[in-house]
């Protein structure tokens, strides 16, 4: 497996301090984050994120986005798109833009649950411009890929394979993402990498945990989510690269970390030598269980 980092979780960094910094500390690759963004001091994650390139203008950016991350001697693992499947102009230029860069795959993001319309009829239409996404991808020799993320119409394997099934699996995949299936579509990795067979393109590793709010008058608890450390969250990450394993997958894997307990570049260096020693000690067992 390789080892990245998508960029949404770097916001104190610049660009070339992003590539300088995750070279020095041995990660494979980066996954750029690119999107239109509100400003924010101090940065944060989502606004005023150093380490974004901004979706307007992203011609003019390609360049440099090439330059910086080949004199930091990383690959891309993907760009981490914002681009929704139903905008199709802005889809074609992420498109176009990974065909550019030589970046083989782009994030192409689904409609959310959440605003009042019928979701079969959101689904299907959904349906009708991923494939073609995926059909412009074909002609531009990358691939769309489809994340499971909560609160859009693919939380799951499930929905996602749904989505995709019979298009054409070297021009459009899923992002399964473990820290997202804490909060939504949850279902035992090792079936759902079997479910989505040659689908499985890419994989996003982060973490999350549930805590209580304080009792509302009745007493009836609230519960949130919050983000945490790869160590410290809910999801299994061992037992998640065990099924990697065990499913013989041996692609990228990209870290987004948005917990903040730890400093910016503690938190990148301690999660590469986490996810390096979780593969190598599930690799040899899944191995020694053969």
């Amino acid at each position: 497996m390789k080892f990245s980092v998508f960029t949404a979780s770097t916001p104190e960094w610049t660009p070339e301090e992003a590539a300088g910094e995750l070279a020095a500390q041995g990660w494979d690759g980066v996954e750029w984050r690119v999107t239109d963004q509100a400003q924010a001091t101090p940065p944060g994650f989502w606004a005023g994120n150093r380490a974004t390139w901004p979706l307007d203008g992203l011609e003019n950016s390609l360049a440099d986005i090439a330059r910086i991350t080949r004199d930091a001697g990383l690959e891309f693992s993907g760009i981490g798109g914002y681009a929704r499947c139903d905008d199709h102009a802005n889809v074609d230029r992420m498109l176009a833009a990974t065909a550019e860069l030589g970046a083989r795959q782009v994030r192409v993001t689904m409609p959310r649950t959440d605003t009042g319309a019928d979701y079969r009829e959101v689904f299907a239409a959904a349906r009708r411009d991923v494939a073609r996404a995926a059909a412009k991808a074909a002609e531009l020799g990358v691939k769309a890929l489809i994340e499971l993320h909560h609160e859009t119409i693919t939380p799951s394997a499930s929905a996602a394979f749904r989505l995709v099934d019979g298009l054409d699996p070297e021009h459009v995949g899923v992002i399964h993402d473990l820290g997202n299936l804490v909060i939504e579509g949850q279902e035992h990795p090792l079936s759902a990498f079997q479910l989505l067979g040659p689908y499985l393109a890419h994989v996003h590793v982060k973490n999350v945990r549930w805590v209580p709010g304080d009792p509302e008058s009745d007493g009836t608890v609230p519960w949130r989510a919050e983000w945490a450390t790869l160590r410290a969250g809910q999801a299994d990450v061992s037992a998640y690269f065990t099924a990697l394993h065990e499913f013989g997958y041996d692609g990228w894997v990209t870290s987004e970390d948005f917990s903040t307990e730890l400093p910016l570049r503690e938190r990148t260096t301690d999660n590469l030598a986490y996810l390096r020693q979780v593969e190598a000690r599930t690799r040899d067992l899944s191995a020694a269980a053969r």
